[in-house]
């Protein structure tokens, strides 16, 4: 298993004794200074995906999204940006007006697992991360003035990256616990850990069955690609997810509208 993935590994564990917030009198939730779910009044879904090396589930999300008219937020790392391969594919997120966020340049981990109130960057080491993110950005052609909203590096982070965020004059935002969909990224090495794109498409009907406010505010992540090992592609669920979730009434929302 690569250092990176056993990172990844680590964090869903950990992320798995999270409890989302099931409160539905709520403008917005918060975990250590990040919002990690949005209006918890509005029958509204907020698609998020994250990238850094793989991109493979590009074009496919795209055509779906624009079958179903909806507006989707991306957050890349500059490496991302940065790459050849994915150029065409970020000019067709501009040009179908999807937001289009940093996710850290190198995709650095700030704090550490077991102690997460620790840090691993200096103030200006994140910085410097984060500007560098930001000016690859600008080189993939979206104006700076655009960028309004951080999404940490996997995910995690801690209360004094999420002041740093706000002093940039951005918006921190993580993913909304509860549903796996964060772990489209498990391969059948996991073993145990592994999660199937059918459980994980249970898992979010489910919780919309059981929670008393549904999924209202999710921040629904889900990854634009994933390693060849994980034949079983998410982004392959998501047209059917999308019109079941339309069916239960559900708006979806971009956070570049806000």
């Amino acid at each position: 298993m690569s250092g990176e993935k056993m990172v990844r590994h680590l964090v869903l564990t950990l992320l798995a004794f999270q409890i989302g917030s099931d409160s539905c009198e709520m403008h917005a939730v918060y975990s250590h200074g990040g919002i990690v779910r949005m209006d918890t009044t509005k029958h509204s879904i907020y698609l998020v995906f994250t990238g850094h090396e793989y991109a493979d589930g590009g074009d496919a999300i795209l055509r779906t999204l624009k079958r179903h008219r909806v507006s989707a937020s991306f957050f890349f790392t500059g490496d991302f940006y940065r790459n050849p391969a994915f150029r065409d594919l970020i000019s067709n997120l501009r040009h179908d007006g999807h937001y289009l966020g940093p996710h850290s340049d190198k995709h650095l981990l700030y704090a550490p697992w077991e102690r997460r109130d620790s840090l691993l960057v200096t103030r200006e080491q994140f910085l410097a991360d984060l500007e560098a993110n930001i000016a690859a950005m600008e080189s993939a052609g979206i104006p700076r003035s655009l960028v309004t909203h951080f999404m940490p590096a996997y995910e995690w982070y801690n209360d004094s990256i999420a002041g740093w965020t706000r002093q940039r004059g951005l918006t921190l935002v993580n993913f909304t616990t509860g549903t796996s969909s964060n772990a489209d990224y498990t391969t059948p090495d996991m073993d145990q850990r592994y999660v199937s794109s059918d459980s994980i498409v249970e898992r979010i009907l489910r919780y919309d069955r059981q929670s008393s406010c549904g999924l209202n505010g999710f921040l629904l992540l889900s990854h634009i690609g994933t390693e060849p090992a994980r034949s079983d592609k998410f982004y392959w669920r998501l047209d059917s997810l999308i019109t079941g979730l339309k069916r239960r009434g559900y708006l979806f929302r971009w956070l570049g509208g806000l």
